[in-house]
């Protein structure tokens, strides 16, 4: 074997489609293009969206909603996932750095809030950064600790 003697599988490869170069190439005169018309022209482009000068569907359909650029993204865990994380792992404490050691969540910046879903039975030191009203009155229920960061 030689590299000079490898070429493709038979069926793999096709010509290519030389446009514009003549009767011969089989596609001469209009190029594939069609005869006449915009886009048959040379030089010819358009913008995206652009629909032959009807409405674009950008413009026709209407706009509502808004984004609130000051808006505080929390990463939501439950008391049901605690308690489960908390006795398959063995844990009296939940932070950040736990939660990142155990792929909870992906780094230690992210914030992280905590809602009442669920029974929590075991005593937990939780340090995270934001509870609701009922993951709260859960924890210190079950004679854990609350600490918002």
């Amino acid at each position: 074997m030689n590299l000079s003697t490898l070429k493709p599988a038979a069926g793999s490869t096709k010509k290519v489609k030389r446009i514009g170069r003549g009767q011969g190439s089989g596609h001469g005169g209009t190029s594939t293009k069609g005869h006449k018309g915009q886009k048959a022209i040379s030089g010819y482009n358009y913008k995206p969206g652009f629909e032959g000068g009807q409405m674009p569907l950008q413009r026709r359909v209407p706009k509502f909603g808004f984004t609130n650029l000051n808006r505080t993204e929390y990463n939501v865990i439950n008391l049901d996932a605690l308690q489960e994380f908390a006795s398959t792992h063995g844990l009296t404490e939940i932070n950040h750095e736990v939660l990142v050691n155990h792929g909870v969540i992906s780094n230690s910046r992210k914030l992280v809030k905590v809602l009442g879903r669920g029974e929590l039975s075991s005593r937990l030191n939780v340090k995270l950064n934001k509870f609701s009203a009922s993951a709260k009155t859960a924890i210190e229920n079950a004679g854990g600790s609350v600490t918002e960061i």
